[in-house]
């Protein structure tokens, strides 16, 4: 199958091909995001214009990278709009209004096991408040201990 033209319509399973997402992601993110509304011929097949596949990026690269909820997300989308995410897509990293301190803390909590944090999530993690910072370094230290004890009362694997 050839490539398509860049400004071409996609099906959905060609947009999540470009994206590396399934299409079960797509349709959730349409229930969760109002700007991201592909066109619907007739029995519902959806297709993505061009700007849809860069919201989809977008979308993608804050969740994905940056850590933010869902929630966090949409804050963004209504604070700084379509464009300025389209904008940080193509400059590939974080752009000044897309710093953690644009949205409260805690929308932009990454959910636990949701995926494996890429390098470029480092930049969230150096942005933490001192007070955050001291608050998680006791979790941890309370979940040493937690496994400490259980390892005691299970013994050796």
């Amino acid at each position: 199958m050839s490539e398509k033209d860049e400004g071409a319509y996609r099906t959905i399973s060609e947009a999540g091909s470009e994206t590396d997402l399934p299409a079960h992601v797509l349709r959730f993110w349409e229930s969760r995001f109002s700007q991201l509304r592909p066109l619907k011929r007739a029995g519902g097949r959806r297709l993505y214009r061009p700007q849809d596949i860069t919201l989809i990026l977008g979308l993608k690269h804050l969740l994905y990278e940056e850590g933010y909820t869902i929630k966090g997300a949409q804050k963004y989308l209504k604070e700084h709009g379509v464009s300025e995410l389209a904008t940080l897509v193509a400059g590939g990293g974080t752009s000044a209004g897309a710093s953690a301190e644009s949205v409260p803390a805690d929308d932009v909590e990454a959910p636990l096991f949701a995926h494996t944090p890429s390098p470029q999530a480092h930049a969230f993690v150096t942005s933490i408040d001192p007070e955050r910072a001291a608050r998680l370094a006791g979790l941890v230290k309370r979940l040493k201990e937690a496994r400490a004890v259980l390892s005691a009362v299970r013994g050796p694997v």
